[in-house]
């Protein structure tokens, strides 16, 4: 049975219900032959290592995830000694892999699951749902893959393929087609194999279903797809409406010894970079010089610009105008080890870096003083 609801906001629940049906057992035959089986956290399978895994693959590609979740699990390769580990170490593993949000939250809900439920997952939708940085969709992910509990999910990917599938327009951020979308994950999520469906939904939308180009030729659902049969394929989902992203500028300090060291500073635990270590920054240049000349323990000092550099973030695009003090003999040593750490390169410390932190202390190594 081909789906017929495009354009329509008000699909009859029985009718969605015949074609989820249909569609759930196409998407399992496909996951038989050709779903993903072999990922690091689809092995050893506890609630513990798909929580990781689904937090991790937040706007993160698989490819990517991969050696951060190998080598998070290496380390902590339980809930108690996530939830027994030093900030700064946990964001030492996740630097490079963005939204660091995420790490922060993770190892909050860890050190929560110990003292409000006895180190044990929770086992219900609404208790996982109540964790820090996790939502209804992620919740029953983490519950449908290692408890097998029938929980519909909706996620990037699953919009993508439920919108094409269905023909559903609008942008799906908006709540009236959100909950359409809720309703039709939930009629196509079948009462068996869950855990599969819901890998297996997951996978079409990341390797057939993908954003430009999808491969209707090799996807299961290719007759029954109202994209697909209407051509409108890359006009769904629909795009968020467009706004003029704001730009910011700001001047970054850089503190630089001898040895290579550089001056970096904690930023706070909320707002942008929250936690992390990067170097100091400033709305203006002259306030940048000044903080600059104040940990410059008296000593003559050069700066230097170097080429600006570019960040962007969900909201906004940030524009970074680096200044290297050189000539720096002899620095004030640090009295805010919470706050300031010197950090060598060749040797470095196990903390969090934010990535223009990342960036600039690798864009350094060839910088000499003169």
């Amino acid at each position: 049975m081909a789906a017929t609801f495009a354009h329509d906001m008000n699909i009859p629940l029985a009718s969605a219900a015949v074609a989820g049906n249909e569609f759930a057992a196409a998407l399992l035959r496909w996951f038989d032959v050709s779903g993903r089986k072999h990922l690091p956290w689809q092995q050893q399978i506890s609630p513990y290592r798909v929580w990781v895994s689904e937090i991790m693959l937040q706007q993160t590609q698989v490819a990517t995830v991969i050696p951060y979740y190998e080598r998070f699990m290496q380390r902590f390769p339980d809930l108690q000694a996530l939830a027994a580990a030093a900030d700064d170490e946990v964001l030492h593993l996740w630097t490079g892999l963005g939204y660091y949000a995420r790490a922060r939250n993770l190892l909050k809900a860890a050190r929560l699951i110990v003292s409000e439920h006895a180190g044990e997952f929770p086992a219900t939708l609404e208790a996982v749902q109540a964790l820090p940085g996790i939502g209804r969709s992620t919740a029953g992910a983490i519950l449908a893959i290692s408890k097998a509990q029938r929980h519909p999910i909706l996620d990037g990917n699953v919009k993508r393929v439920l919108t094409r599938y269905f023909g559903v327009q609008g942008f799906p951020g908006e709540t009236a087609v959100e909950r359409q979308l809720w309703a039709l994950a939930d009629a196509c999520t079948p009462a068996d194999r869950v855990a599969d469906y819901t890998q297996a939904i997951m996978d079409l939308g990341a390797t057939v279903c993908v954003r430009s180009r999808p491969l209707c030729v090799v996807c299961p659902m290719h007759d029954s797809c109202v994209a697909r049969r209407e051509g409108m394929q890359a006009v769904l989902p629909t795009p968020k409406p467009r706004k003029e992203r704001p730009s910011r500028t700001a001047f970054a300090a850089i503190l630089r010894r001898p040895d290579g060291a550089v001056l970096l500073e904690r930023r706070p635990p909320t707002g942008i970079w929250g936690g992390l270590w990067t170097f100091p920054q400033f709305d203006a240049h002259d306030a940048a010089l000044a903080w600059m000349e104040q940990h410059s323990a008296g000593e003559p000092m050069l700066t230097q610009a170097l080429p600006a550099y570019s960040h962007s973030f969900t909201h906004f695009d940030l524009t970074l105008q680096p200044i290297v003090g050189r000539h720096v003999r002899e620095l004030l040593a640090v009295a805010d080890a919470e706050r300031y750490c010197w950090y060598d390169a060749k040797q470095p410390a196990k903390i969090g870096l934010a990535k223009p932190a990342v960036d600039l202390i690798r864009g350094l190594a060839d910088l000499r003083f003169d």
